[in-house]
């Protein structure tokens, strides 16, 4: 199973990303699925899970701004960031439970300039 994630690059303040991540190697996309952050010199931190009933949660510091989704055809999850700002900047990287196995994907810089 691979994970390859995509769409990060420099945005400044208040502007939009969308991160993707394209699953190979899996069936589905239909179990866990989300989106950790880790920014220079902090830990690794959850930022969105979607669960595969479809329940989300996500970090209080992106409520409201950010947006997980997934195409289950494309076998692709997504993170639609909106009203970025600098505190998050980070790599972000995906993550999948898929048979027991939690897989990531290789990570996707996003940058924000304010």
């Amino acid at each position: 199973v691979q994970l390859q994630a995509s769409g990060g690059g420099l945005v400044q303040a208040g502007g939009s990303l969308r991160l993707s991540c394209a699953v190979s190697g899996a069936t589905s996309v239909t179990t866990v699925v989300g989106w950790y952050r880790q920014a220079p010199g902090k830990e690794r931190e959850l930022v969105a899970r979607m669960y595969g009933g479809g329940s989300l949660n996500y970090a209080d510091s992106v409520k409201g701004r950010f947006t997980i989704s997934r195409d289950i055809i494309k076998r692709t999850v997504y993170l639609q960031m909106n009203s970025l700002n600098p505190e998050d900047t980070a790599v972000y990287y995906c993550t999948l439970h898929y048979r027991g196995h939690d897989y990531w994907g290789q990570g996707t810089l996003v940058t924000v300039s304010s």
